[in-house]
């Protein structure tokens, strides 16, 4: 298999991982009832259940992303050292990210974003 697409395995992971931690915050905060419910006038999640959700929910959308510029990739067979790096560079800014956010460093939080986002770059530019 080729190394970016198992590290797009290990953002699945890491998108797994996130899920759980933002439940957990959640059931701390409302109880397993309400969960196991339809959330119907659920109440917010606050603190750091609140930015796990958030930080989960910021993960799905760029892993969509992710996802697609590796398979391109793959399957173009454009694969190489810049988007090996870049695929790197984004799973490991996507692992500072999850944990700046649930810590609540806000400044800090969008600027390993942006490093995730040059990971995702450094792809693209390959496919074009």
């Amino acid at each position: 298999m080729k190394p970016e697409l198992n590290l797009l395995v290990w953002a699945v992971l890491l998108t797994v991982v996130q899920a759980v931690v933002a439940v957990h915050g959640a059931m701390m905060q409302v109880g397993l009832a309400t969960l196991a419910g339809n959330r119907e006038g659920m109440p917010e999640i606050k603190g750091w259940g609140g930015r796990a959700a958030r930080a989960h929910r910021n993960m799905l959308e760029n892993l969509v992303l992710f996802a697609v510029l590796v398979i391109a990739a793959v399957l173009a067979e454009k694969t190489n050292g810049t988007t090996l790096l870049g695929a790197q560079i984004f799973l490991w800014a996507r692992v500072a990210y999850a944990v700046v956010y649930l810590a609540g460093v806000p400044w800090l939080r969008t600027g390993v974003w942006a490093v995730s986002l040059v990971g995702l770059a450094m792809i693209f530019v390959q496919l074009i």
